[in-house]
């Protein structure tokens, strides 16, 4: 495929990821409306709808899936002429998770526009969605064409971000009528640009050999190459270093999910009428001050005390009375 095609697919991913995380922040809280609570007629509340987005990531989602679909059909041409079946069977499963993800740009931009599809609720294209990732998800799962080589380290990990998607889809699909929808996408958003940035990594690491000694590429098609070390000391450091690199690329995401989280907390004012409800400790400790096992036993005392002059005045108010 080349490092280009790695570069502008990382490129698509994190751009798509940024507009998201930001998009989230945009998002329109659900309104409820009713009557007026001073007249006296009962309160109709209307069903809550789902958060707006006032911007859509369909067109660059379309124009980056449609990129995936020209480079997967020529690459797959490429392997027939290579005489590579394998090669062209990757390209059939990368050319599947394209065509759905397109399907999806295609259907939430036509509903967003009042299209074919306006009818359509949001839950419906936030499924397809989640399916594309599960697609996704199981391509890089079970693609394990040569079990030696070590780009196979590289798509072990890229499972990580692909995983954090489905979460954070999966939690959109579910807060779909609640005012958590947009950490859904903020979420969605934190794990396409990690997508990107791992991407990008992996065009490095494998056309530039960047990755470690003693270790080469080798290409038996345009989307059939594996990446083999000489010895197994060399496999492992492999390894090593490509779990190094994504955990740098990991606590950069952490980095970033913290500001993007803080950014659209404060602009939304996450949740601040509740921090009402909640007494300051020092006062609870001020009530504790006073508490002592003591006092405890000399109450405990006192009220025995105090019974047992009862029942001797009762006692001695019969015998008089007697």
């Amino acid at each position: 495929m080349g490092i280009l095609s790695y570069a502008v697919a990382g490129g698509g991913f994190a751009i798509i990821g940024a507009w998201e995380s930001l998009d989230s922040s945009n998002l329109e809280p659900n309104q409820s409306t009713g009557t007026d609570p001073s007249s006296p007629t009962t309160a109709q509340i209307t069903p809550p709808s789902p958060p707006k987005s006032v911007g859509s990531s369909s067109i660059p989602v379309a124009l980056l899936s449609s990129l995936f679909i020209a480079n997967s059909i020529y690459s797959f041409f490429t392997s027939i002429g290579s005489s590579d079946r394998v090669g062209s069977m990757l390209q059939l499963q990368i050319l599947a998770v394209a065509v759905l993800f397109l399907v999806y740009a295609v259907v939430t931009h036509n509903s967003s526009k009042n299209g074919a599809f306006a009818s359509l609720p949001s839950s419906i294209t936030t499924l397809l969605l989640l399916f594309g990732f599960i697609e996704e998800f199981l391509m890089f799962y079970l693609q394990k064409k040569d079990t030696s080589g070590i780009e196979n380290r590289y798509y072990d990990l890229m499972l990580v971000p692909i995983a954090i998607c489905v979460f954070s889809t999966l939690f959109e699909l579910r807060s779909d009528y609640s005012n958590t929808h947009r950490f859904g996408k903020l979420g969605r958003g934190i794990g396409l640009i990690l997508q990107g940035t791992w991407f990008l990594q992996m065009g490095v690491s494998f056309f530039t050999g960047l990755i470690t000694n003693n270790c080469s590429f080798h290409e038996k098609s345009r989307g059939n190459f594996t990446v083999k070390c000489r010895g197994h000391g060399d496999y492992h450091r492999a390894k090593a270093i490509a779990t190094l690199q994504f955990n740098c690329h990991l606590a950069l995401m952490v980095v970033l999910a913290t500001a993007l989280f803080s950014f659209v907390a404060n602009k939304r004012g996450y949740v601040r009428e509740d921090h009402s409800k909640y007494r300051p400790l020092g006062a609870e400790m001020e009530n504790l001050s006073n508490f002592t096992l003591d006092s405890d036993e000399e109450d405990e005392v006192v009220r025995l005390d105090s019974n047992v002059g009862a029942k001797e005045t009762g006692v001695n108010g019969i015998s008089s009375h007697a």
